[in-house]
């Protein structure tokens, strides 16, 4: 039996306690889609359950956030947490395939996600939401997906190519983001390693 078979899913746990949020966060890369998800925010809530879905991960958060002042600190810092588990649960990112890209249509939206694993943090962000979502700022969708790619160390492409809706475009961005984040952590037997002519990913 090889360690892959061994070693069981890839977890993650992240606590974060500041003045602006306490955050619980456990994720698991070889998961069923399953989520169990509060942040405080209706819409974010739909798109980290959408995240955990599409991307076949198990994904529980808890966040007591302070949203008398608005929902920036919840979603960044859970975006944050969200990336340091990644990181914690790819540990040496041998075998993994590391790239990954998606194209997630819903309805008038379509929206690209490309992805490397490459340990080199970098968000290039293209979607035009600007609105309000439910008690969600459309803008804050571009914080989440920075902090994580900050803390997951992901280089992260994510464009828009048609779309009017604002939900539509911020949800086929999660989908698009998670399906490509399943293929680049996905092993392939016959990588030998870590997938890097550097022989380390940082």
């Amino acid at each position: 039996m090889s360690s892959r078979e061994t070693r069981g899913p890839r977890t993650g746990f992240v606590t974060r306690r500041t003045a602006e949020t306490d955050i619980e966060l456990r994720l698991v890369l070889d998961g069923a889609g399953e989520a169990d998800v509060q942040t405080g925010i209706g819409f974010f809530d739909h798109m980290l359950t959408a995240f955990a879905r599409h991307g076949l991960f198990d994904l529980t958060v808890r966040v007591d956030g302070d949203l008398h002042v608005d929902g920036h600190h919840t979603v960044e810092d859970t975006g944050l947490c969200l990336g340091q588990a990644l990181h914690a649960a790819l540990g040496d990112k041998a075998g993994i395939q590391r790239f990954g890209s998606a194209h997630v249509p819903m309805d008038d939206a379509l929206v690209l996600a490309a992805l490397d694993l490459s340990g080199r943090p970098y968000l290039a962000y293209d979607l035009t939401p600007a609105g309000r979502i439910g008690q969600f700022d459309a803008v804050l969708a571009e914080e989440f997906f920075r902090a994580f790619a900050t803390t997951g160390g992901v280089t992260l492409h994510v464009r828009q190519l048609a779309g009017k809706n604002e939900h539509h475009i911020i949800e086929a961005a999660f989908k698009a983001v998670a399906r490509a984040l399943k293929d680049a952590a996905a092993f392939d037997p016959r990588v030998k390693g870590v997938p890097s002519t550097k022989g380390m990913l940082a």
